[in-house]
This record gives C-alpha cells, structure tokens and sequence, in this order.
C-alpha cells in the first residue's frame, strides 16, 4: 500500500475480532510513531503497550465510573447521551491492544535563555508538545493501517488519566496524551466521507 492509499484507507476502528495483534506489529507501530516530527527533535513521548485483559477492564471500569460521575442536565435524554458518551470512552477494553502515549517533561531551549515558564511558552507556541503527541499519533494510525490492522486515536479515556496512570505503571515524569485502541477490524469499515477539499483551502497565490 503506498502513502496515499494508506492514507485515504484510514478510518477510526472501535470494533475489534478476537485475533491477537503480534508485539512486533505493534513495537513497529510504536517505532514508526516515534518517527514522528517534535518540539525541538526532544521526542518527549513514552508509549505503554498493553495487552492484558484484566488490566484493560480495570482501566475501563475507572473511566465508565468517571463518566458515569459527571453532573447531568435537566433536559431530556441526559441519561442516554452519557451512556453513549460512556462507550465511546471504554470499547478499548474489547480491543486486542492498547497503546498508551505518554509525554515527558523537558527543558525547552526558550527556557535556558528566558525568565518564562514551560507552561507560559507552550501557551505563546500554541503547545507544541501536544502538536508532537498529534504528529507521533497520526503515524501510528497510518502504520496501523499499512499492517492491514485498525486503529482509534482516544482522548475520551483522559477523564480518568489519573487513574490510568497509576494502573500502568507511569512516573510522575509521565503525562499520558491519549491511548490507541488497536486490533483487527471485526468488519470492514469504509473511510467516512471528507469535505470537498475546496471548501477547506484559501489560496493567496
């Protein structure tokens, strides 16, 4: 599959068969998203690779009860929306592997020649930190694909990154990002349809 192809086959996957993914598939996933472009080539990031079901629940359980937590409106239909909210947050459980993205603190090279912080730097740059986690990500949902494997990028789980944490083991040197949930599509999936690339571009020629 070539780079195009690759692209334009990708899609969010969030149902999964039983059939297991190889860890070197997915060190290679790993590898090609560290490939990725970084702030000032730091490459912060730190992946977590988990395959262990029990572990897999017990993160779900900690984000449903999250979700589950947060306060509701008065209006109809309240309840069905966090429950809808709810699986879109915990299908990673039925995937065959997570990987989770973690960043790393470092010390920019703004802050060896300035009195600003790491935070108010990554607030006048637009946080790069999170435009590398984005960068890193993307290339492993099109190194996914490429393996004939699917992928969904997540942050809904970041309700409960805390108790993410905790259960696999980070450092406080570790900010989990998000998680790809990854396996082999139980059916397939078509891309979802884009918008017209010409509604999307001004040109200043």
């Amino acid at each position: 599959m070539n780079l195009v192809e690759t692209i334009e086959n990708r899609t969010s996957v969030r149902d999964f068969s039983d059939k297991k993914v190889s860890i070197e598939d997915l060190r290679e996933i790993v590898r090609l998203g560290s490939m990725a472009p970084s702030v000032n080539n730091y490459q912060p990031w730190k992946f977590v690779i988990i395959t262990r079901q029990e572990m897999l629940t017990d993160m779900s359980n900690a984000v449903s009860k999250k979700v589950m937590q947060l306060p509701e409106l008065h209006i109809e239909g309240a309840k069905n929306i966090k429950s809808q909210v709810e699986w879109f947050s915990t299908f990673f459980e039925k995937a065959p592997a997570v990987i989770a993205v973690c960043l790393n603190d470092y010390v920019s090279v703004l802050e060896q020649g300035t009195q600003l912080s790491h935070e108010e730097i990554n607030k006048q740059r637009n946080y790069p930190d999170i435009q590398s986690a984005g960068a890193c990500i993307q290339n492993m949902l099109l190194a996914a694909v490429n393996l004939n494997l699917g992928a969904c990028w997540m942050s809904a789980p970041m309700i409960a990154s805390d108790e993410i944490a905790s259960k696999i083991w980070l450092t406080a040197n570790d900010k989990l990002i998000a998680m790809v949930a990854i396996g082999y599509p139980k059916n397939k999936i078509a891309p979802r349809a884009k918008k017209d690339i010409k509604d999307l571009i001004v040109e200043i020629l």
